[in-house]
């Protein structure tokens, strides 16, 4: 006699990949540090420039900073599978360390000197203030908005969040570059850096908004 019996087979899970891909491959909140560090950058060549240039800290600069700031108070989440990174504290300990350095230096050089440079040109905050805050509100409401959608894991938002990362560090490293080359010349191409630190702040914002 034959017995059959009726066996369901169970169902095929499908293999769902949740890796977590951080830019460049560096551990959680590396890439904020960079930014942190390249955009303080600025803030410490200013400072140090050598004599009594009239030399101010550029307006967009105050925008990012405030979003260094952001970034410096959040801590990276830690989950079972990651231990606590070292290099974005790291970047922390240089960031406060170094600034602290530099300000201190420029005080007891010439305290004048440290005002009259941190204090952003009037002319610059009555043209522009609006344009760079709409453009790091856009860009940060932008980013937020992405990684809401597709998800932190979603590997579209982790290449997108990528790009980014290396696009802003691109510009705000060509931004140094063109600010030490026309710093001390007579023709400075205002209307240009003006529009190029807009998509600068857009873009910069968007990724601290994908990490936020």
């Amino acid at each position: 006699m034959e017995i059959t019996t009726n066996v369901t087979p169970a169902p095929i899970q499908p293999i769902v990949d949740t890796t977590v891909y951080h830019p460049f491959g560096l551990p959680l909140g590396t890439v904020r540090g960079l930014f942190s560090l390249v955009i303080c950058a600025f803030f410490w060549i200013a400072l140090l420039w050598p004599g009594e240039q009239h030399l101010k800290v550029v307006l967009a600069h105050f925008f990012l900073l405030g979003m260094v700031l952001m970034a410096f108070a959040s801590h990276p989440s830690v989950n079972d599978r990651e231990t606590a990174p070292f290099l974005p504290w790291l970047f922390r300990t240089l960031f406060v360390g170094i600034s602290a350095i530099v300000v201190a230096y420029a005080w007891y050089k010439d305290v004048a000197v440290l005002q009259q440079r941190l204090t952003p040109d009037l002319n610059e905050v009555k043209d522009w203030w609006i344009p760079f805050l709409g453009t790091t509100g856009i860009g940060f409401g932008l980013g937020l908005l992405v990684r809401f959608v597709l998800g932190r894991n979603n590997h579209i938002f982790q290449t997108l969040r990528a790009w980014l990362s290396v696009v802003g560090m691109l510009m705000l490293i060509v931004e140094i570059v063109i600010f030490l080359s026309v710093t001390g010349s007579e023709s400075t191409p205002v209307d240009f850096i003006h529009y190029w630190q807009c998509v600068e702040l857009a873009i910069v914002s968007a990724y601290f908004g994908t990490r936020a």
